[in-house]
């Protein structure tokens, strides 16, 4: 490298060198200012936001719509902050805006369905068809709610499943929601020479004394319809649906250990076959 070569890069370091001290010192205060403005903002977004969350607890307002209103909270005031920190940098924030906004356009038109997810999200969290514990049914698929988000309610059933909605999926269909307990119905024949009132009586006293059963709708047991076999009892009860089909189980098998015990017979289909010669 000869002499001449190595005076241009040492004049261009310096110059560099130059250029840097003149902005540090040209723009230090504004650097520094913005940046503790930026990082007070910060601090007072979370303590808003643990406020608001803090404040919706206090009034047993629903977990969901509390975290999605201080998550809103934080944001809207970090952006706020945003905007003054770059001010005092002196960055207008009116180019940024419109070139945020037209790239929002293109990306909202590429990612249709995904902010269609968005926008149901909010639609359950603030009217709220259902929250976290409920037991929903939409599309024949039930379960338990353990969380919604913005873009997919997330359900789990007995066996441990867990299965995500899009929430689009879920805004303008046709949503079951039984709160905590599952309905469970069944139908037995008893012979027509059968007590009906005895046999109801029964089937009622081992509902009531089943600790899975809920009282609160009380169930319901009643003649249901009449066929070629005998009458048909109807009966509806609920259950939690955490253990639906363990309570289903446990309680049919009392049923039928109680009519048992009562000699009371469930009859058969019997088919009659004449053979002419």
């Amino acid at each position: 490298m000869d002499q001449a070569s190595l005076e241009q890069e040492l004049e261009q370091l310096q110059n560099v060198y130059t250029l840097i001290t003149e902005f540090l010192v040209q723009y230090s205060f504004q650097l520094v200012g913005a940046l503790l403005i930026f990082l007070l903002g910060l601090w007072v977004a979370n303590k808003v936001s643990n406020f608001v969350a803090a404040q919706f607890v206090k009034h047993n307002i629903d977990i969901t719509l509390s975290n999605f209103t201080s998550n809103l909270v934080r944001i809207i005031i970090i952006i706020m902050v945003a905007v003054v920190a770059l001010g005092k940098l002196g960055i207008s924030v009116t180019p940024m805006v419109a070139a945020i906004g037209a790239a929002s356009l293109g990306a909202g038109l590429a990612l249709q369905g995904m902010l269609s997810n968005y926008a149901a999200g909010v639609t359950i969290i603030v009217t709220r068809p259902f929250v976290v514990g409920n037991t929903i049914e939409i599309k024949n698929v039930s379960g338990v709610v353990t969380e919604i988000k913005l873009g997919l309610t997330i359900l789990t059933n007995e066996e441990g499943e867990q299965i995500s909605i899009p929430n689009k999926h879920i805004v303008g269909e046709i949503l079951h929601n039984s709160f905590e307990y599952k309905l469970v119905e069944n139908k037995i024949n008893i012979e027509y020479q059968a007590d009906s009132n005895k046999v109801v009586g029964i089937i009622q006293q081992a509902l009531a004394s089943s600790e899975m059963v809920n009282q609160q709708p009380a169930p319901l047991v009643g003649i249901n319809g009449f066929n070629s076999i005998g009458m048909e009892i109807g009966i509806r009860y609920w259950v939690p649906t955490a253990n639906y089909f363990q309570a289903k189980y446990q309680t049919n098998q009392s049923i039928i250990s109680a009519l048992s015990k009562a000699n009371i017979s469930i009859p058969c289909p019997v088919r009659e076959i004449h053979i002419q010669h």
